[in-house]
């Protein structure tokens, strides 16, 4: 593996939110959720912090980073995060004789992250061979306007008088300023964070926010309620499960759905969890899928996992109801696993209800635990791996 160094500027000095930066948010400051993912990122060797701020400078050193001293030079409004971290690459050069491979970039508006969208990102960046990756979302058609001088507006994005279906154009793709990451030659010649043959990382709509302003941050801390404290998911009450409810899309896959040129859906799945569903049921708790899609590779995946699907559920409750009644399972002993609001009343009304990190925000509120990992990425088995272990006990 290339050695890779991560680099996170933040200046002192934001005039939007005073001590942005450091501002706490859901426990821990702004730049704090930056640096203990990248610390956590297994591809990353060291984590560096370039600042002009001596108050930012003490966090960063007691989350862990090292810290560069930035020049005032180019610490203003106007100064790009290029200029930060080729001064922090030549600071290396020249007092360590120090060039790392690969530089992995983060800003610390972008909290929501998870410590597995870096590892993903680099082994993408791997795969497909590209010289510098951006993070980013997808959105399906979406009418952009200009507001021209007279405070008219006009269409940037269709012809409103021949507005297209949704369907019949092809996705959009959103730089959503998370990370970064580039081959340490290429940038330094290019001085420009992207360059050469350039590849996008998609991340969800929910891990893409960025804190801008005030309201950003009420909205982060929503956000990050439950996904500040720990997940707790070793509790004792695991010991009970006897029937683990999963959902589908969102929770067994990334909530991700790939289209081929015919129409047809595919979804990405993690072995991992499959992996851990086979341990649990060696040890004869009952897995199910209850989900609302109907699209045949839901009943296609568990088939192969050996484990039962309900699809094509719009009343998720009253049908989990009818199956713990008739199977006379105690409903304290049920752990239900969700990530969207179709799942809320299943998880207020079983004993254990776990929510991903990466599901909607109501979610992450009501849910009893919360996983480390995100949907489709080892979620499922974080939480297999857990009750195995309390079954052992």
């Amino acid at each position: 593996m290339s050695d890779v160094l991560a680099i996170i500027p933040a200046r002192g000095g934001s005039k939007g939110i005073p001590g942005k930066n450091i501002r706490p948010v859901a426990g821990r400051s702004l730049l704090a959720w930056s640096i203990e993912a990248a610390l956590a990122a297994k591809c990353v060797n060291r984590v560096i912090v370039s600042t002009d701020d001596d108050q930012i400078a003490s966090v960063a050193l007691s989350c862990g980073s090292e810290v560069v001293t930035r020049p005032k030079s180019i610490s203003g409004d106007d100064a790009s995060s290029e200029s930060a971290l080729l001064h922090v690459l030549d600071f290396l050069k020249e007092n360590e004789s120090y060039i790392p491979d690969r530089v992995v970039f983060l800003q610390a508006t972008s909290p929501y992250r998870d410590v597995h969208d870096i590892d993903n990102a680099y082994v993408y960046m791997d795969e497909g061979n590209y010289d510098s990756v951006f993070s980013g979302y997808s959105q399906h058609f979406s009418g952009r306007w200009r507001r021209e001088n007279d405070e008219s507006f006009s269409a940037v994005s269709y012809d409103p008088y021949d507005r297209p279906m949704r369907q019949m154009v092809a996705d959009e793709f959103v730089e959503n300023g998370s990370i970064y990451i580039f081959e340490t030659e290429g940038f330094i010649q290019k001085k420009n964070r992207l360059f050469g043959r350039i590849g996008m990382y998609e991340m969800p709509l929910l891990r893409s926010f960025q804190i801008d302003d005030l309201e950003d941050i009420n909205l982060m801390e929503r956000l990050m309620a439950k996904r500040g404290k720990p997940s707790s998911l070793n509790a004792k009450d695991f010991l009970k499960t006897e029937l683990l409810v999963l959902d589908f899309d969102g929770v067994m896959t990334d909530n991700s759905v790939y289209l081929t040129q015919s129409g047809e859906e595919a979804v990405k799945c993690s072995r991992a969890d499959g992996l851990g569903i086979a341990e649990i049921l060696k040890k004869g708790i009952r897995v199910m899928v209850l989900s609302t899609e109907k699209n045949p590779v839901v009943r296609a995946r568990c088939e192969k996992l050996g484990i039962a699907c309900s699809q094509g559920i719009d009343d998720k409750l009253s049908l989990l109801q009818s199956i713990v009644d008739q199977e006379h399972i105690d409903v304290a002993h049920v752990t239900y696993v969700g990530n969207d609001r179709n799942d809320m009343a299943c998880m207020k009304w079983v004993g254990n209800s776990v929510a991903v990190s990466d599901a909607y925000p109501e979610i992450l509120e009501i849910a009893d635990y919360v996983t480390k990992a995100p949907g489709g990425c080892g979620a499922v088995r974080e939480i297999c791996d857990c009750i195995v272990a309390m079954e052992s006990k």
